[in-house]
C-alpha cells in the first residue's frame, strides 16, 4: 500500500491501513483535499466543502478508537440530504444557503459508524434532470450523468472513496456507468429517507457509491449494521441474459456487446446463464413510472411551485405541468400496475440468482445540459429491486459502459454476491483508472463557489 496514494485506496484498504495504525484520518483526508484542490475547478462535484472543517473532523477521529466500519473514510454527501454542518441547497437558487438544523438519518448513521463527512456533492435541481456544472472526470465535454452528478464524478476522480445517491429514475446507476464505477441502488426502502427532499416518493431509493463491490458491502454494512455478503460465495449461480422490451430502441451499439460479452464471460466461467424475457405487459412499467414520477414532483415542489415558480428549470417546469394536469384514477391506476408487476416479477425470476440487463443506452453523451436517458434504470426503479452498475467495457471514445446487475426485492446480499462473483471469476469488472492526468483540460472551467450552487 505504500506505493499507492491514500485517496487512490479502496475503501475496504483505507479502513484496514486506519484500523492497523498504518494510515491515519488525517493523512487520508488531506490526499482527498489534494486531489479536490488539483482537479474540482475542472470537474466541479461539490457544492458544499469546508477544508479546515473536514481536517479538524479528522483529527478528532484520530484522537479516538475505532467508532465502526468507516472509520476516518471520507464520504460525499449529495446535495438533497440534510447535513447539520454544510448547507442543503438541492441545486435549486431557492435554497441557496440553506441551513437544515439536523442531519439526515443517513448522514446521522454514517457519522456514528465513524464516516467523515467531507461535502455537499452536487445534484441536478431537485435530482431531477436539470445538470449543474459537472463534468465527467474521464472526458470534461462529457456528462457525467445525473442527477448524483458530483457524487459519482468524485468517487471516479478519486476525490473520495465514498459517496451518496439517490435514485428516482436512473439518478445512480447512470453517473456510475457514465464515469466507470460502482453504483449501487438497494432495494426500495432498505435505508431511511428522513431527511431527504422527496422528488417522487414512491421512487425515491437512497444507494451508494464507491469504486468496488466490495466498498459497497463496507459502506452497506455499516449502515445496516450486518454483513451485506453471505458467508458462502455463489458457486455456480444461474443468471438471466435479460436486454428488456428497450433493447432495440434504446441499447447502442457498445452497451450490446457489453451485455452480450458479460453474459459470454459468465458462462464460461461456470455459470448456468439463459435468456430471461420480461413478461408480456412489463412494457407498462416505463410509461407508469414517467406518469407515477410527474404525479409525485408536483406533489413535493407545491410550495416552491407556488411561491418559486419562475426559478424552476424549464425541465422540472414540464414534469410538474403533467403531473397537475394527471388525474387521480390514472395516478392510481399506475400505481396499482406497477404493484402487480413488482408480484409478477418476484414470482418470473425466482429461478435466478439475478439478471444481467444493459445499464444505460451507451456511453456518456457529449455536452453538459443534458444527464442522459434513464429508461434503461427507471423500468428496475419502479418494480422497487436492488440494482448495480458494474464497469464492464469501454465505448468507441473510450468512455466507460456498465451493465446492470439486478436482484429480486430484498435478496440484496444475493445480487452482490452475484457482483462479486461477476468481478472475480468472470473479469468482468473495469478498474476505476482515469483516462485523464491530472491536469489537463478539454472544456472551459467552471463557474462554482464554495457553499453554493
Amino acid at each position: 500500500m505504500a506505493d499507492v496514494p491514500p485517496n487512490k485506496l479502496s475503501a475496504v484498504a483505507a479502513a484496514r491501513e486506519i484500523a492497523a495504525g498504518r494510515l491515519t484520518c488525517e493523512a487520508l483526508a488531506r490526499a482527498c483535499l489534494d486531489r479536490i484542490e488539483a482537479r474540482e475547478a475542472d470537474v466541479a462535484a461539490f457544492s458544499a466543502l469546508d477544508a479546515d472543517s473536514v481536517i479538524a473532523k479528522a483529527r478528532h477521529l484520530d484522537r479516538q478508537s475505532s467508532r465502526g466500519r468507516l472509520h476516518g473514510l471520507p464520504i460525499g454527501i449529495k446535495d438533497v440530504l440534510d447535513t447539520a454542518d454544510l448547507p442543503t441547497q438541492m441545486g435549486s437558487s431557492i435554497y441557496r444557503g440553506n441551513q437544515s438544523r439536523a442531519d439526515s438519518a443517513i448522514v446521522a448513521m454514517s457519522r456514528a459508524a465513524g464516516g467523515l463527512i467531507f461535502g455537499k456533492t452536487v445534484t441536478c435541481e431537485f435530482a431531477g434532470m436539470a445538470p449543474r456544472g459537472t463534468r465527467n472526470p474521464h472526458d470534461l465535454a462529457r456528462t457525467p450523468g445525473g442527477s448524483s452528478s458530483g457524487s459519482a464524478a468524485a468517487v471516479a476522480d478519486f476525490m473520495l472513496p465514498l459517496a451518496f445517491g439517490t435514485q428516482t429514475g436512473g439518478s445512480i446507476l447512470r453517473p456510475a456507468s457514465f464515469c466507470g464505477i460502482i453504483g449501487y441502488k438497494p432495494t426500495y426502502g432498505t435505508f431511511s429517507r428522513q431527511g431527504l427532499k422527496f422528488a417522487a416518493e414512491s421512487l425515491d431509493t437512497i444507494g451508494l457509491f464507491a469504486r468496488d463491490v466490495e466498498d459497497i458491502a463496507l459502506f452497506a454494512d455499516a449502515l445496516l449494521g450486518h454483513s451485506s455478503l453471505p458467508a458462502t460465495k455463489l458457486a455456480k449461480p444461474r443468471i438471466g441474459l435479460c436486454r428488456t422490451y428497450l433493447w432495440d430502441t434504446k441499447a447502442e451499439s457498445e452497451t450490446r456487446m457489453a451485455v452480450e460479452e458479460a453474459a459470454r464471460r459468465a458462462e464460461a466461467a461456470g455459470a448456468l446463464v439463459s435468456v430471461f424475457d420480461l413478461p408480456p405487459g412489463f412494457e407498462d412499467l416505463s410509461i407508469a413510472r414517467e406518469v407515477i414520477n410527474d404525479v409525485e414532483r408536483s406533489r413535493s415542489l407545491a410550495w416552491e411551485w407556488m411561491e418559486h415558480r419562475a426559478d424552476i428549470s424549464p425541465q422540472l417546469t414540464r414534469s410538474v405541468a403533467a403531473g397537475l394536469k394527471t388525474p387521480e384514477e390514472t395516478y392510481i391506476r399506475h400505481l396499482r400496475r406497477a404493484e402487480e408487476l413488482r408480484a409478477h416479477f418476484g414470482h418470473a425470476t425466482a429461478s435466478f440468482d439475478g439478471l444481467i440487463a444493459p445499464a444505460v443506452n451507451g456511453e456518456a453523451p457529449r455536452g453538459l445540459d443534458y444527464a442522459g436517458d434513464p429508461a434503461l434504470q427507471a423500468l428496475w426503479t419502479l418494480l422497487h429491486v436492488p440494482t448495480l452498475a458494474l464497469p464492464a467495457a469501454r465505448g468507441p471514445n473510450g468512455m466507460p459502459v456498465a451493465i446492470q446487475v439486478v436482484g429480486r426485492r430484498d435478496e440484496d446480499r444475493k445480487m452482490l454476491a452475484l457482483a462479486l462473483w461477476l468481478r472475480d471469476e468472470a473479469g468482468i469488472q473495469l478498474p476505476a483508472v482515469m483516462k485523464l492526468s491530472s491536469n489537463q483540460r478539454t472544456a472551459p472551467q467552471a463557474s462554482m463557489e464554495r457553499g453554493g450552487v
